[in-house]
């Protein structure tokens, strides 16, 4: 990998993604990290339906850090590991109100002392909540890293996110991030039939596994 060719390839993917934007619904900073703590290993589209519930219900981290760990669980069921996520929600609205005065902090040494905040959710909320760059690496980006050779197969996710990094413009992380996710949402999938036709065919590192005869 080098710049150029790490331009290269957002330049065509600014072509195939159209307007770029998160698909977690949100209204402020504190409805975000509840989100996105709620989206580790489940889709986007069945997180917005519990949190119109949950932030009916539980409004901000004052109203959530009251609530039954039993009574959150009712509500994100459908999501998995409900019962952790539901503890991890109260003990985060807890610190927020106890040590943050109910604000959601904007560095990542904080957010990510938060219950249920790892190192990928505080960068989104750094990136979308304060418009911070940060460039978190999901599957997608993960994938995208290793098909498009910004990284070796047998490199993590945090050396996924350094070459990211250093061949992007610190100015372009937050729209890289979302590319790079959105492509990998609908375009190109952990599993394929084909890559025929992909505009990216020539830029991957796995297209002969995919390509038809």
């Amino acid at each position: 990998m080098n710049k150029k060719t790490s331009n290269e390839i957002l330049d065509i993917l600014n072509k195939i993604i159209i307007n770029p934007k998160p698909e977690l619904d949100f209204t402020n900073n504190f409805e975000l990290l509840c989100a996105v703590m709620l989206s580790a290993q489940t889709t986007d589209k069945r997180v917005n339906i519990v949190t119109k519930e949950l932030f009916l219900k539980y409004p901000t981290s004052k109203e959530l850090m009251n609530a039954k760990v039993d009574d959150v669980k009712k509500i994100i069921h459908s999501l998995g590991f409900s019962n952790t996520k539901a503890i991890n929600l109260i003990e985060m609205s807890k610190i927020l109100e106890s040590k943050y005065n109910g604000i959601v902090p904007n560095t990542l040494s904080e957010l990510e002392t938060l219950p249920g905040c790892g190192h990928k959710t505080a960068s989104v909320v750094l990136a979308l909540g304060y418009n911070i760059p940060a460039l978190p690496v999901d599957t997608h980006l993960y994938r995208m890293a290793k098909r498009l050779g910004y990284i070796k197969n047998n490199e993590t996710i945090k050396d996924a996110e350094e070459s990211f990094k250093k061949y992007i413009p610190m100015d372009m992380w937050i729209h890289a991030h979302h590319l790079f996710l959105l492509f990998g949402r609908y375009h190109c999938k952990a599993k394929l039939e084909s890559c025929n036709g992909c505009s990216l065919m020539s830029y991957c590192k796995e297209k002969n596994k995919h390509l038809k005869n």
